[in-house]
C-alpha cells in the first residue's frame, strides 16, 4: 500500500440533514459553543493490498468549537456493524471532547456506511446506507470498497487536521472500528505517519484484515490505549487469544463489570432490544473518558497512562467474587460497592445483539445494612477510582448520581 495525499472538502447541506445513528445524542453542542458541519470528502485512495488506486467521495461529520479550542482533533472511524454509520465513541466521549475544547470528526470510512449492505449484527431494525437513506443529500457519494478504507480514513483525517490547524490528531474507534484500527496499526501507520495516538476500544481478537489473533504492534512512537470490557474477552469477540502485556507506548485496560455495549449507549431504547434481562449498567463511559484524557496528554509528551491489572481468568471463564462480579481489571464504583451483579454476557440463548449488551442481575443476597452504608462505600470507591486515574475528577458528580437506591 502507498498512502496518498489529503482529501478535499465541500459542504453537504441539502436533504434531511446529518444522518448518524445515536440512541444517546450526547452533549448540547450549541450550549457548549460548538458547531456541527457535514462535508463531502473526495480524493484518490490507495488499496491496502497491491498497487491499485480508486477515486472516492465519502462524508465526514465535524463537531468543533465555534472559536478557539484545544488544537486536538479526535477522528472516529464510524461503526457500520448495524448496516448504517454510528458513532458509539462519540456517545461515550462527547462530554470529555466538549469540555476539553477538542474537535471531533466522524468518518464514513467503509463501504457499507455509504453504499449500504448487510449488517454484521442483526438489530431487528432495517437500516440503510447513506445513499439509499437520503439520495438528495448523499447521492453523489461513491465508495470503491473496503480495500481502500484505511487510506480514505487517513486522507480525510489529514485534510481536516490541515484545515483546522490541529496540533494533535488522535484516532479512535469502537468494536468493528477497533478491528479496523488494529489493522491500521499493523499495516498502515508506519507509512502514513499521521496520527499522534490511538484509542482502540472494545476490539476482538482479530483485525479487519484477518480473523487470526492480532496483538497491537508496540514498535510505533505514537502511544496506544486499548480499552476492553469484560464482554470482549470470550464469546463472539474472543479477544483473549490476542491479549498482551503493556509496553513502553501501550496500555491495556480491561474494565470489570462492563459489557461490549451498555445502558449508557442504548439509553431509552433498551426495551427495543427485547433482551431477557436488563442490559449491563456498568460504567465504562467514565473509564473511556479517562483513557482519552491520558492518551492526549501522553501524545503531547506528558506522562504515560497508568497500568491496570488484568481481569482474572481461569481457563475459559472469569474468577468472580462473593456476589458474582469478576475480580481484577479496572475497578469502578458499581463493582467495588455493588448493588447488582454486572456481567459482560447475556443469558445463554440470548440474541446476538443482547449478548453484546450483557446483563444486570440482583445481588444473590443483601450486602448492605443501610442505604447510608452503601452510599459511604460507593463514594469511597468513586474517589479511589479517581485517585487511581481510571475516572476523571470532572465526572465525580455524574458517577455519584448513578448510585442505586436499595
Amino acid at each position: 500500500m502507498r498512502t496518498s495525499e489529503r482529501a478535499a472538502f465541500t459542504a453537504l447541506t441539502s436533504g434531511n440533514g446529518v444522518s448518524l445513528v445515536a440512541a444517546n445524542p450526547g452533549p448540547d453542542l450549541a450550549a457548549a459553543g460548538y458547531v456541527e458541519s457535514e462535508l463531502r470528502a473526495v480524493g484518490v485512495a490507495a488499496a491496502l493490498h497491491g498497487d491499485a488506486a480508486a477515486a472516492y467521495a465519502t462524508r465526514v461529520v465535524v463537531r468543533r468549537p465555534a472559536a478557539g479550542g484545544s488544537g486536538t482533533l479526535v477522528v472516529e472511524w464510524l461503526n457500520v456493524s448495524s448496516g448504517q454509520d454510528a458513532a458509539p465513541d462519540w456517545t461515550y466521549l462527547g462530554e470529555e471532547v466538549v469540555r476539553r475544547g477538542h474537535a471531533w470528526a466522524g468518518v464514513s470510512a467503509q463501504v457499507v456506511g455509504v453504499e449500504g449492505g448487510p449488517p454484521r449484527v442483526a438489530t431487528g431494525v432495517t437500516l440503510q446506507g447513506l445513499k439509499e437513506l437520503d439520495p438528495q443529500r448523499y447521492g453523489s457519494l461513491a465508495h470503491p470498497g473496503d480495500d481502500y478504507c484505511h487510506d480514505i480514513y487517513t486522507q480525510v483525517a489529514r485534510g481536516l487536521a490541515a484545515d483546522l490547524g490541529a496540533t494533535c490528531v488522535l484516532a479512535i474507534g469502537e468494536s468493528q472500528s477497533a478491528y479496523a484500527l488494529t489493522t491500521y496499526l499493523e499495516l498502515v501507520h508506519s507509512s502514513a505517519g499521521l496520527f499522534d495516538g490511538f484509542l482502540v476500544h472494545s476490539r476482538g481478537g482479530g483485525a479487519l484484515h484477518t480473523d487470526a489473533p492480532t496483538p497491537i504492534r508496540t514498535d510505533h512512537a505514537a502511544p496506544v490505549m486499548v480499552v476492553q470490557t469484560e464482554g470482549d474477552l470470550f464469546g463472539r469477540l474472543s479477544y483473549l487469544p490476542a491479549r498482551q502485556p503493556d509496553a513502553e507506548r501501550l496500555r491495556v485496560w480491561e474494565i470489570a463489570g462492563a459489557a461490549h455495549a451498555d445502558l449508557f449507549q442504548i439509553g431509552a431504547f433498551e426495551s427495543f432490544l427485547g433482551c431477557p434481562d436488563p442490559v449491563n449498567r456498568g460504567q465504562q463511559a467514565y473509564v473511556v473518558r479517562a483513557a482519552l484524557r491520558w492518551l492526549e496528554g501522553w501524545a503531547r509528551g506528558g506522562p504515560a497512562a497508568p497500568a491496570a491489572p488484568r481481569l482474572e481468568v481461569s481457563g475459559d471463564s472469569f474468577v468472580v467474587d462473593g456476589v458474582g462480579n469478576v475480580r481484577g481489571g479496572v475497578r469502578t464504583p458499581v463493582v467495588d460497592a455493588p448493588a447488582d451483579v454486572l456481567s459482560g454476557y447475556a443469558a445463554p440463548g440470548a440474541s446476538v445483539i443482547c449478548a453484546l449488551f450483557g446483563r444486570t442481575l440482583p445481588l444473590p443476597s443483601p450486602l448492605w445494612e443501610s442505604q447510608a452504608d452503601y452510599l459511604a462505600a460507593y463514594t469511597a470507591a468513586t474517589d479511589a477510582a479517581i485517585a487511581a486515574g481510571f475516572v476523571l475528577a470532572e465526572d465525580r458528580d455524574a458517577v455519584l448520581a448513578e448510585a442505586r437506591s436499595l
